[in-house]
């Protein structure tokens, strides 16, 4: 392979206008920063967050509550009439809304809201509102990041799994809609599985004090459920939406990828 075609290859979303949500921290961050160094326009949005931590990595900052109607709106309109064009969306933010009291008895009606708002209805809002821009720009592509908790049982962070799945359903409507309209727009999700972010951090902590064992033991069991016997990192799930964000992935839609290290495989 000469220099010519890996330079070209690092280049897989040259002039491409890409919005990652949740994009200050974690799975987001990561995924941002790849897609920078793949040539994409890049803007990250957040409830956390400053302009200064996004140009390290070379990208824009927005701060964005993506439970809000109004501002999804409005910033995906200062989006088009700054490039005058949307390429890419990731919508990555999301919260565990786990702790203690989160099984099927024990999860409040609040505890359950906020975590559809934050990890559902806010996907619903950024594809709702950015097909059109994408139409205009000559389509493009929507991420959706759910969980491998959209797949198998999660009575220990019951609103979680139950929102993760709501992700999934939703990709494959927006994705026939996009299709059969003619919008050249895909929409594709994505499953990751345990992940070393400060998120799954936490999760240790919750899944430990729920099984009354140190945060050591709770890890360990979590491990243990990986086949491949390690936890996955950023970067794993960033080189998967990279993929789906590209041309390389022109005739995908409407998928899940899961990116687990196996653990679906235990159920």
């Amino acid at each position: 392979m000469g220099n010519n075609q890996i330079a070209e290859n690092n280049q897989r979303l040259k002039a491409k206008v890409a919005v990652v949500t949740g994009g200050a921290s974690g799975l987001g961050l990561a995924i941002a920063a790849m897609m920078a160094r793949d040539g994409a326009r890049v803007i990250i949005t957040d409830i956390q967050g400053d302009q200064q931590q996004a140009e390290k990595i070379g990208v824009e900052f927005i701060r964005h509550d993506v439970t809000d109607e109004r501002q999804w709106i409005t910033i995906l309109d200062r989006i088009d009439k700054k490039y005058g064009r949307l390429d890419i969306l990731v919508n990555n933010a999301g919260i565990s809304g786990g702790g203690t009291g989160t099984n099927p008895e024990t999860t409040t009606i609040d505890q359950w809201r906020k975590v559809q708002a934050t990890n559902s209805d806010s996907v619903f809002l950024g594809c709702k509102y950015a097909i059109d821009y994408m139409r205009r720009s000559g389509g493009g592509s929507i991420i959706n990041m759910s969980s491998i908790a959209a797949l198998v049982a999660t009575p220990f962070i019951t609103a979680y799994g139950a929102s993760k799945a709501a992700v999934r359903q939703l990709t494959m409507s927006v994705a026939l809609h996009c299709a059969t309209t003619g919008s050249k727009i895909r929409c594709n999700s994505v499953h990751p599985g345990q992940i070393r972010t400060p998120m799954l951090e936490k999760l240790f902590v919750e899944a430990a004090d729920q099984m009354t064992v140190p945060v050591a033991v709770a890890e360990q069991r979590f491990l243990e459920r990986i086949p491949l016997g390690q936890f996955g990192t950023p970067d794993d799930i960033a080189s998967m939406v990279v993929f789906l964000a590209s041309d390389e992935a022109k005739h995908i839609t409407g998928a899940q990828f899961v990116v687990d290290g196996g653990m679906q495989l235990n159920g």
